[in-house]
């Protein structure tokens, strides 16, 4: 059996568990899960559709050549000066789910697709996919799990040689400069980077910009590459000199908060309670105001998706799912310090997948 028709198999026993009678996917993430491949997002109606017993694609025709090359599902076709309603409801039909009671959007597609599948199914209670193949996402298989080693691997690679790189002198951009090239040069795309210097490092989500590193700089690098269709994710510090002052305090605050964690987190454990873990260590030593993000977020196809790990999600953890552990200080006009690893959650708790030690850096 191909991976498409195993997890076409697993949605469909998630689809009768949850009374479910149509999934509908537009060109993206979930697709790209159950196929391995999705078509060119554009303006033109493009759905996966999911019964019970079967699956088609409505397919633009002037996408259908090119699409036929990557999947041997049944297409319904539809012409520009037609429009999608007629090949949407022989579709519906061909499925057996013309008059289906219960459909699944894809919260993911465009709104004008959405409401293309409501407008056919005026009837049908309509659902996001949280408890089908959001579901199944969340757990990673072992090719999900070798593709996501070798991306954090990459990622320490292109971490390391920042490292090198990096002095007094230099911009953060020409930092980010190096984790690019570094990624580009493994065979993986560049897809982020935030290097925050000093004072910039205490905005979680700041803009890599003009700013010169100079020597005392607390330094936050948060940076990932893709390929593989999966991603990696990594923050850690660097010092260019001595620390501020301070900042070794701090450091050894978040390491505890980031151990914490990971003794939380075990299957059958709720995502709010390894949040509570490490948000205790923070606010027990005076830092609560000053950690004020979530925990950690999913890492597969997307770079943020379930389960996310916040003060108040009821999510049940599982074996196999993978997430970040990423708590953080941000202390304004003086340093950021975040630190934080991807792990797969497995019986006795967390694999780190990274092997880049969390330890102070001194440049």
């Amino acid at each position: 059996m191909s991976k498409t028709d195993t997890r076409l198999s697993l949605l469909r026993d998630k689809m009768v568990d949850a009374g479910v009678d149509l999934v509908a996917l537009g060109p993206g993430p979930h697709m790209q899960w159950l196929l391995g491949y999705h078509p060119h997002p554009d303006e033109r109606p493009c759905l996966l559709c999911v019964s019970q017993s079967g699956a088609a694609l409505l397919m633009p025709s002037l996408n259908a050549d090119g699409a036929r090359e990557n999947t041997s599902l049944p297409f319904f076709n539809w012409a520009d000066d037609v429009g999608p309603n007629l090949a949407l409801q022989e579709l519906l039909q061909d499925l057996s789910v013309a008059k289906a009671n219960s459909v699944v959007l894809d919260e993911t597609m465009r709104a004008d697709f959405a409401a293309l599948v409501q407008d056919t199914l005026p009837k049908a209670k309509r659902q996001f996919t949280a408890t089908t193949i959001g579901a199944l996402r969340m757990c990673k298989d072992d090719d999900e799990y070798k593709a996501l080693k070798a991306n954090a691997l990459s990622a320490d690679q292109s971490m390391q040689a920042a490292w090198a790189a990096m002095k007094p002198g230099m911009t953060e951009i020409e930092v980010a400069e190096v984790v690019r090239a570094t990624f580009t040069a493994q065979g993986a795309k560049p897809l982020f980077n935030i290097i925050g210097a000093g004072g910039n490092g205490a905005f979680p989500h700041h803009h890599t910009g003009n700013t010169v590193l100079k020597s005392g700089d607390a330094v936050v690098m948060d940076i990932g590459g893709g390929m593989h269709d999966y991603s990696s994710d990594i923050t850690r510090m660097a010092v260019l000199g001595d620390p501020p002052e301070g900042y070794v305090e701090v450091h050894e605050i978040v390491e505890r908060a980031v151990q914490a964690a990971m003794q939380a987190a075990r299957p059958g454990i709720k995502a709010k309670e390894v949040d509570a873990a490490a948000r205790g260590v923070i606010t027990e030593a005076g830092y609560g105001d000053y950690f004020m993000h979530r925990l950690g977020h999913g890492l597969g196809i997307e770079i943020h998706e379930q389960p996310y790990l916040t003060s108040v999600s009821e999510t049940v953890l599982q074996e196999g799912m993978v997430f970040s552990i990423e708590p953080g200080i941000y202390l304004p006009g003086q340093f950021g310090l975040r630190l934080e690893d991807i792990v797969i959650l497995r019986t006795n708790g967390p694999e780190v997948l990274s092997e880049l030690p969390r330890s102070l850096t001194i440049i």
